[in-house]
């Protein structure tokens, strides 16, 4: 029995008909399967490869901290250098009063503590989130994911949430002084690839400071170089009480984080003590990753060629079946006019050696989200395959 049937067999799956490409190894934007054969990844394993497959400087880090040391105590209580300086160098590259992170293992994690830290922060329960978001998929997550279908087979959530529509002004007036905390993606992701209006972000934030309510922006997909800027908010001239991150934070090895203020922070440690503890957070080989890339996406230059690859494909995604392009960076989604093409633009594309894939509630839309570190070429071979199998779709 080889391993795509031991796959089917043996390893849990979350959906009945898995892509099933066995992977051999993987470089650059390259994934390459059990025969050899190069697949163009646009993907990037869902944003969360942003510097490519097996970047030399990651695997560098990676293996000189493994033959160092590994796991040597539960999260907060040694000093353990890669962790250490990942938070200071994130400290420095972010906007006051943004200084101090607290390492988890997951963006999904990250959700959960920010939840938390703003229900002890503020003492109140109500927390607002946007209509078609997506956080995760635990209870606390789940409970900010306006979807029934995903959510209620797990119900009850936890209570006192709320959808709010994005990029609607009016729903803004949902912010009263019961309200703790709004928690929005800053570019909406399952939902579409949906960027805010220019001054929506900054409308909600003084509702929010008006009442004493807390911005959570969950810039796990947006962050990390992703849009262009380190953070997704730099666009919008906003800063919040509390950013998430997680997905390309990592390089491609499993991490989260949220940030906040010191004096915020301090919550978990005081009110009450050990108000969120986790054993693998700050894993020194994670974090030596997470800092390795960080390097990586702060070098000169990165981020505008991050932009100017977000041109180069709106140029080559050209296409009478193509209705729009969402989204901003290297966060990009292609709307089609029907579900039917979108689903048969990844399989087709899958066969012709390109990776795409489907974003979760917008069903005509196909993720373009290659590692950042994609060059022009591959860009240009990717879009010729995407633009051929449009060609010989049916209306």
């Amino acid at each position: 029995m080889d391993h795509k049937e031991n796959f089917y067999k043996y390893q849990a799956q979350t959906t009945p008909h898995p892509l099933g490409l066995v992977v051999d190894h993987a470089s650059g934007s390259y994934i390459y399967d059990h025969l050899g054969t190069a697949h163009l990844d646009f993907v990037a394993g869902v944003s969360a490869c942003s510097v490519g497959h097996a970047h030399p400087e990651v695997v560098r880090a990676v293996q000189q901290q493994a033959a160092s040391y590994m796991h040597v105590m539960v999260y907060g209580e040694y000093v353990q250098t890669p962790a250490v300086e990942l938070c200071r160098r994130l400290a420095e590259l972010m906007p006051e009063p943004l200084d101090t992170t607290y390492l988890v293992n997951s963006g999904t994690e990250a959700i959960e503590a920010a939840l938390k830290l703003a229900r002890a922060w503020t003492k109140r329960q109500k927390i607002l989130y946007g209509k078609r978001a997506y956080h995760g998929n635990t209870m606390g997550a789940m409970s900010v994911m306006d979807y029934p279908e995903r959510t209620d087979p797990f119900g009850p959530l936890i209570p006192h949430t709320r959808p709010i529509a994005f990029n609607d002004y009016s729903a803004l007036d949902q912010i009263d002084p019961e309200t703790a905390a709004v928690i929005l993606e800053t570019i909406q992701g399952g939902a579409g690839f949906i960027v805010p209006d220019p001054d929506y972000l900054k409308t909600l934030k003084s509702k929010c400071d008006a009442v004493g309510a807390l911005l959570i922006l969950d810039e796990i997909q947006p962050g990390f170089g992703r849009t262009g800027r380190l953070f997704g908010f730099e666009h919008f001239g906003v800063v919040p009480d509390i950013v998430v991150m997680g997905k390309g934070m990592g390089g491609g090895m499993p991490i989260g984080a949220l940030t906040a203020s010191k004096a915020m922070m301090e919550t978990f440690a005081t009110k009450p003590k050990l108000g969120h503890i986790t054993t693998f957070g700050g894993h020194p080989v994670i974090a030596a990753a997470a800092l390795a890339t960080l390097k990586i996406i702060s070098g000169d230059g990165f981020f505008s060629a991050v932009l100017e690859k977000e041109q180069l494909l709106r140029r080559e995604l050209q296409h009478p079946k193509i209705k729009e392009v969402r989204g901003k960076g290297l966060m990009l989604a292609i709307i089609l006019e029907n579900p039917n093409q979108a689903n048969e633009l990844v399989l087709r594309s899958a066969k012709r050696g390109l990776i795409l894939f489907w974003l979760l509630y917008e069903d005509k839309a196909v993720r373009i989200t290659p590692p950042l570190t994609i060059s022009n070429q591959e860009i240009g071979q990717g879009c010729q395959i995407i633009r051929e199998v449009l060609d010989s779709l049916d209306a």
